[in-house]
């Protein structure tokens, strides 16, 4: 074993500790700095040799703290056998990463290594070109090339086509018989689905319905209802709506005519959920929903260019409206100086309120219907929170009087908090309806955050404080 992997009670460093989620744990900094070492000294092998009894998960949480290149080099020594376990483990950019420098012909072989839903993952992540020459080499690629044919964020993707069905004309014996048959072949399961002769779904059973009734009972009268189903085209967020509604772990996915083609599980269910919270974030950061970290220079400027010309028009606007009191602006440089306020109190007010109402709309607590009810809340929340914050600015403006010399400092200071408390309601007002309405019309709601909820409050912001700057302060130093 290297000297770089024993510390100085000459122990043998070779485990790697798991940190709390997301979190790298302290202990592992020497074992990574040791293995990076050897990686780039070319001694991949004794990486490769250290890592190869690891569990696939420590593994895969290795290679998301060792730079790519690195990354891709022990990932690439690994035996073939560990590549399958590892990559099912990775991120989903990290394994686009992983593959980039793997010929074709070994992608096939860890493909035909994977569960047919993570072969399908795999091949998704995959560009068109080269997810169909690994289609060519697998012996068996048909199921998984109507996977792939699903659009993306629909049932027909995320579902599962592992699934426990028996006949409503069987009884408890023999339906238990063929569970434990097909038990074998999947991993997990809560229900088995009840189908009739033309393989239609007309029921379901929880496992303790096989337990508790006698092995002669008749399946068709002892199954349940099923209470929702989706088709392969259904929107991966309705399916979780869904979910929610009706508190549900597993939901069928069928055809027209009722066949079962897969079901959509706790664990698709929680995907679904990072997915559409990673979608909200990036909307609301001004950002294609589909950018990522490691996207090329060509497609970072697709993707947020957009965003960045509709910010560019606000602010055009913005600086239009500012210019529009240029006039007011001589009369009283000093206005200046709050214009920066005014717009950060307006942004916030904003953010935080429209982020409040995306976060309600995605977990299903809000609708159109809570339109009155939430302006209402947000007025008297932000009248509360926008006063504090102005009698603040006053007294800080009257502060600032005793060291510079300022013309009627108190209406400057009335004329600061009353712009302040008035963007503060305007903004968070328009921050917590704008979603809603969105929503109502089948635009997603998270569009309403970041760039546009921000700009139309400066603009808004600018507007209101030079009106009541004019009427406050201007009028009493003329």
């Amino acid at each position: 074993m290297p000297k770089n992997l024993r510390d100085s009670s000459d122990q043998l460093i070779t485990r790697w500790v798991r940190g709390e989620p997301g979190e790298f744990a302290p202990e592992n900094r020497d074992l990574l700095a040791a293995l990076e070492r050897m990686i780039r000294e070319d001694h991949e092998a004794q990486a490769v040799e250290t890592v190869a009894h690891w569990d696939p998960h420590d593994i895969s949480e290795l290679l998301l703290y060792l730079p790519i290149r690195l990354a891709r080099r022990l990932f690439g020594g690994l035996p073939a056998r560990a590549q399958v376990k590892v990559i099912v483990e990775v991120s989903t950019d990290l394994r686009a990463q992983l593959l980039q420098d793997i010929d074709v012909t070994h992608i096939a072989e860890i493909t035909e290594g994977l569960e047919e839903d993570d072969a399908v993952e795999l091949l998704d992540d995959l560009p068109e070109t080269v997810a169909e020459k690994v289609l060519e080499r697998l012996p068996d690629s048909e199921d998984i090339r109507e996977r792939l044919e699903f659009e993306d964020d629909t049932a027909g993707e995320v579902m599962t086509t592992k699934f426990v069905t028996v006949l409503d004309h069987w009884n408890v014996r023999t339906a238990t018989r063929a569970v434990r048959k097909m038990a074998a072949e999947i991993e997990s399961f809560y229900e088995v689905y009840v189908v009739n002769e033309a393989r239609q779904l007309v029921g379901r059973l929880q496992l303790r319905d096989l337990l508790l009734n006698k092995k002669k009972t008749r399946i068709g009268d002892i199954m349940r209802d099923v209470e929702v189903w989706v088709l392969p085209d259904a929107d991966q967020e309705d399916v979780l709506e869904l979910a929610r509604t009706y508190n549900v772990q597993t939901i069928p996915v069928v055809d027209d005519e009722r066949h079962v083609l897969g079901r959509i599980t706790v664990e698709e269910l929680q995907e679904i959920v990072r997915d559409e919270a990673e979608e909200d974030i990036m909307l609301m950061s001004g950002l294609a929903p589909d950018a990522l970290p490691d996207d090329s220079v060509r497609r970072i400027i697709r993707a947020r260019l957009p965003w960045l010309a509709g910010g560019l028009v606000g602010a055009v606007l913005a600086g239009a409206v500012v210019g529009s009191f240029e006039h007011q602006l001589r009369q009283a440089a000093i206005l200046a100086s709050f214009i920066p306020v005014v717009m950060a109190m307006a942004g916030n007010a904003g953010i935080q309120a429209s982020t409040v109402t995306v976060q309600g709309l995605a977990a299903g607590n809000l609708w159109i219907g809570d339109l009155g009810g939430r302006i209402v809340k947000e007025l008297l929340g932000s009248l509360i929170n926008g006063a504090l914050i102005a009698l603040l600015l006053g007294s800080l403006v009257m502060l600032l009087s005793g060291f510079v010399d300022l013309e009627q400092p108190l209406r400057l200071a009335i004329a600061a908090g009353l712009s302040v408390l008035l963007v503060t309601m305007i903004a968070a007002t328009l921050g917590s309806t704008i979603p809603l309405v969105l929503d109502h019309f089948d635009i997603d709601p998270a569009v309403a955050t970041g760039v546009f909820i921000t700009t139309a409050n400066d603009i808004l912001g600018v507007l209101v404080y030079f009106t009541v700057a004019t009427g406050i302060y201007l009028g009493a130093i003329a």
